[in-house]
C-alpha cells in the first residue's frame, strides 16, 4: 500500500492543478471574449463549454506525446461514459432535469453522431494523425456553428441571454487577463503530467492496464469540472446548464480531445480490442439511451438518474472483474450488453411513446 501512496498523491495533485488551471484559463478567456464584444450566451456555449473539457484535452495530449495512447483513449471514452451515467444521473437525483427542446432536437443528435464517429475512425484498430485532423476540423466547424447559432438566438431572444452562466470576467485590464490565460495553460500542462504519471504508476503497481486506469481514475478526475458545473446548476435550478454542459462536453471530448491526441501522437495510437468490443459500444449505448429519456416529458426523472448510476456501478464491476481475469467477467459483460441494456431501451422507448401520445392528446 505504501507504494501506492506517492502515485495516489500525484493523481490528487494533478486533478487539483488541472481544476485550478482550467478555471484561470476560462476566466481570462471569458474576459477577453467579453472585451471583443461576444455575448454571455456565446461565451457560455464556446469558452465555458471548452473550458470544462480542458483537463481531458491536456491529459490526452500529454499522454499521446509521452507514448501512452491507452491513457488518452481511455480518458476520452471513460469521460463520456462518466458524464452521462454519473454527472447526469447524479444531477437528476438532486433535482429532476427539465430539458430544452432545442437541445434534444439539435445538440443531443450531434452527441450521438460524434459517439458513432469514434467507432468509425477506430474500426481499423488505430487512431492516426489523419483521424485526428478530421476530428479537429469537425470540432472547429462545430464551434463555428455554435457561435453562429447562439448569435442568431441572442439577436431574437435578448431577454434570455443572461440565463447562461459564465465566469465573472470583471473589468480587469487586458494584461491581467492574458496572465490568467497563460497561467492557466501552464497549470494545465503541469497538472496533466502529474495525473498521467501518477495514474501510470498506479496501473503498474496494481497490475492494471493503462486503458483501465484511463477509463476510471483519469476519466473521473478530469470530469470534475463537469461534476461541479452540473451539480451546482441542478442545485440552483439552472437545469438547461446541467444538461447542456454534459452534452457539449461529450461532443468536445470526441472532436477536440481525441482529435488532438491523434494529431500530436508521434505514431498512430493502437486501439485495444477490448475498447472496440465493449467500452465504445457502452459509450454509444449510453448516448443513445439519452434519446428516449429526454423525450419522456422532456425531462430526466430521479428514477432515470438512479438507473444511470446503477449502470455505472455495473460497468465498474465488469472492469474490475475483467482486470482480475475473473470467470464472472463474461457473465457481467453479456448481462449488460445483451440483457439489461436492451431491456432498459425497450422500457424507455415505451415510456417515451406513452408520453408522446399523451402530449398529442392534450394538444
Amino acid at each position: 500500500m505504501t507504494s501506492l501512496l506517492v502515485p495516489t498523491l500525484l493523481v490528487a495533485a494533478g486533478v487539483a492543478v488541472l481544476t485550478v488551471g482550467a478555471d484561470l484559463l476560462v476566466r481570462g478567456a471569458a474576459g477577453l471574449a467579453a472585451r471583443l464584444g461576444m455575448t454571455p450566451l456565446v461565451i457560455g456555449l464556446t469558452v465555458v463549454a471548452l473550458g470544462t473539457s480542458l483537463p481531458e484535452t491536456a491529459v490526452s495530449i500529454g499522454s499521446a506525446v509521452l507514448g501512452r495512447g491507452e491513457v488518452a483513449l481511455g480518458n476520452a471514452v471513460g469521460s463520456n461514459i462518466f458524464n452521462i451515467l454519473v454527472v447526469l444521473g447524479g444531477a437528476a437525483l438532486i433535482r429532476p432535469l427539465v430539458v430544452n427542446r432545442q437541445l434534444v432536437r439539435i445538440d443531443l443528435p450531434v452527441m450521438v453522431v460524434t459517439a458513432l464517429l469514434v467507432v468509425v475512425v477506430t474500426l481499423d484498430g488505430r487512431l492516426g494523425s489523419v483521424d485526428g485532423a478530421v476530428l479537429l476540423s469537425l470540432g472547429a466547424l462545430y464551434i463555428g456553428w455554435l457561435v453562429w447559432m447562439s448569435r442568431r438566438f441572442a439577436a431574437g431572444n435578448a431577454r434570455d441571454v443572461a440565463t447562461v452562466e459564465v465566469p465573472p470576467s470583471d473589468d480587469a485590464p487586458v494584461p491581467m487577463q492574458l496572465v490568467l490565460v497563460a497561467g492557466g495553460a501552464v497549470l494545465l500542462v503541469v497538472g496533466a503530467r502529474l495525473l498521467v504519471g501518477g495514474a501510470s504508476d498506479i496501473a503498474r503497481s496494481l497490475g492494471a492496464s493503462e486503458l483501465v486506469i484511463g477509463l476510471t481514475v483519469v476519466a473521473a478526475g478530469t470530469s470534475l469540472p463537469e461534476v461541479a458545473t452540473s451539480f451546482t446548476a441542478a442545485i440552483r435550478g439552472q437545469r438547461d446548464i446541467a444538461v447542456g454542459n454534459v452534452v457539449g462536453s461529450n461532443v468536445f471530448n470526441v472532436l477536440i480531445v481525441l482529435g488532438a491526441a491523434g494529431a500530436v501522437a508521434p505514431e498512430a495510437i493502437p486501439v485495444p480490442r477490448g475498447l472496440i468490443t465493449f467500452d465504445l459500444p457502452i459509450m454509444v449505448g449510453v448516448s443513445l439511451a439519452c434519446l428516449p429519456i429526454f423525450f419522456t416529458g422532456w425531462a430526466i426523472s430521479r428514477w432515470e438518474g438512479l438507473l444511470f448510476l446503477g449502470y455505472y456501478v455495473a460497468y465498474l464491476i465488469y472492469l474490475v472483474l475483467h482486470q482480475a481475469d475473473h470467470a464472472a467477467d463474461d457473465v457481467v459483460r453479456d448481462s449488460i450488453l445483451f440483457f439489461a441494456a436492451p431491456l432498459t431501451a425497450v422500457t424507455l422507448i415505451m415510456v417515451a411513446g406513452q408520453q408522446f401520445w399523451r402530449s398529442r392528446k392534450d394538444e
